[in-house]
């Protein structure tokens, strides 16, 4: 987050949406992918450890590399993953003109409010980002899944496995 060393980022960065003039397209194709319905054992979640900032291109990045990992091992009913963050917050951008004769075009700093040029979701240290559920035997593909995953997302993020089923002995 810019401007961490001198403001505490709490709640919305700009609560008041009815002044920015449209909405970006959110790049994020689906929260729920894989098989939705199916009966699974363990649920590998995927936690942010830093209070940070996720634009929605690495939201989706990471959801991509994830899910196709572990199609390749389980396939496509073999797991149900599903993504627990939404960007709902919009950045702002004031374009500026770095050229020869830009000072006539462009305004500096007057008028300097920005236009809307992508979303981002803000995350409290400790929030789960992603989760997997999967049976017990692929338990170790959704780790390496979630891992390859991780390299896409700022911040340290750690994976944590929560049983949904007893094991029986």
């Amino acid at each position: 987050m810019h401007g961490a060393c001198y403001r505490q980022g709490r709640g919305q960065p700009y609560a008041n949406t009815r002044h920015i003039k449209g909405k970006p397209q959110i790049k994020i194709a689906k929260f729920n992918s894989g098989n939705t319905k199916g009966d699974f054992d363990v649920c590998v979640q995927l936690l942010i450890n830093e209070k940070v900032q996720i634009r929605h291109m690495a939201i989706e990045s990471t959801r991509l590399a994830a899910n196709k990992t572990l199609e390749k091992t389980t396939g496509e009913s073999g797991y149900s993953s599903r993504l627990r963050i939404y960007p709902h917050i919009r950045l702002r951008e004031n374009k500026t003109i770095a050229a020869a004769g830009a000072d006539r075009l462009s305004e500096g700093m007057r008028r300097a409010f920005g236009k809307a040029n992508s979303l981002a979701a803000r995350v409290k240290q400790g929030q789960v980002i992603m989760e997997m559920n999967v049976k017990k035997q692929h338990l170790e593909a959704a780790k390496k899944a979630l891992k390859g995953a991780c390299v896409k997302l700022p911040g340290t993020p750690t994976i944590k496995v929560i049983e949904l089923k007893k094991s029986k002995t």
